[in-house]
């Protein structure tokens, strides 16, 4: 069977009310944002989003958002995105706040099997409070859970038919860790090739884990989010 969607409806429509969601990218950079303009047209609510941050006002997650479709955000950096501030204060989302390291690591011991590590990273902060702290070689730790989600939507520069995929330079950032990390991966991509075209090395992420791919339809210039 194929992998190859081209209807991003039907790529989607695994995605339902009350799903824990992987959006890679950092800022707009490396965010799958023709999944992610399908998603708000679909009837979907109370998701949990985990992604770097909540996309820009009026932008990528930032449409999401607006529309009142995530209950809860994780993530690093949600001040990129005023509106996220104005609901968190007016108590229309719920905000968990992770450090970008701790947030990377969390997904990596998601997609590993983990059941959590200890870092040094927040120990003393607020982001500590409500965490098991544990003292090892006289340094202090705090525990943290993994990350796993029900559906992640990433985005490559390339993948063939089989779904092997490379990324593009720092477009990369969290989307190889969310691959790992979620029972259904949908790949939104720039070029789809044949198998035996990609070099070997440069395979980030294997087949295995990508279950759907889509060509994309939105991209990011440097005039703002247009269609390709």
């Amino acid at each position: 069977m194929t992998k190859i969607k081209q209807d991003v409806e039907e790529a989607l429509s695994c995605v339902k009310s009350g799903d824990t969601v992987l959006v890679g990218g950092f800022g707009l950079i490396g965010a799958p944002l023709t999944l992610i303009d399908e998603l708000t047209k679909k009837e979907v609510y109370d998701l949990t989003v985990v992604s770097n941050n909540l996309g820009e006002s009026g932008k990528g997650l930032g449409i999401l958002l607006n529309q009142n479709k995530i209950k809860k955000g994780i993530g690093s950096y949600f001040t990129s995105n005023r509106d996220v501030g104005d609901k968190y204060q007016k108590g229309e989302v719920e905000l968990e706040l992770k450090p970008q390291g701790t947030l990377a690591e969390s997904l990596r011991a998601g997609g590993a099997g983990l059941g959590g590590y200890y870092t040094k990273t927040a120990v003393g902060t607020k982001l500590a409070e409500g965490k098991e702290e544990r003292e090892i070689d006289g340094v202090k730790y705090i525990f943290e859970k993994p990350i796993r989600g029900d559906v992640a939507l990433i985005r490559a520069h390339k993948a063939d038919t089989l779904g092997n995929v490379v990324y593009y330079k720092t477009a990369r950032n969290f989307n190889p860790l969310m691959a790992t990390a979620a029972k259904h991966v949908i790949l939104e991509v720039d070029e789809i090739v044949e198998p035996g075209t990609l070099d070997p090395e440069a395979i980030v992420t294997p087949h295995l884990y990508v279950d759907t791919i889509v060509e994309a339809r939105r991209i990011l210039t440097k005039d703002g989010v247009v269609s390709k």
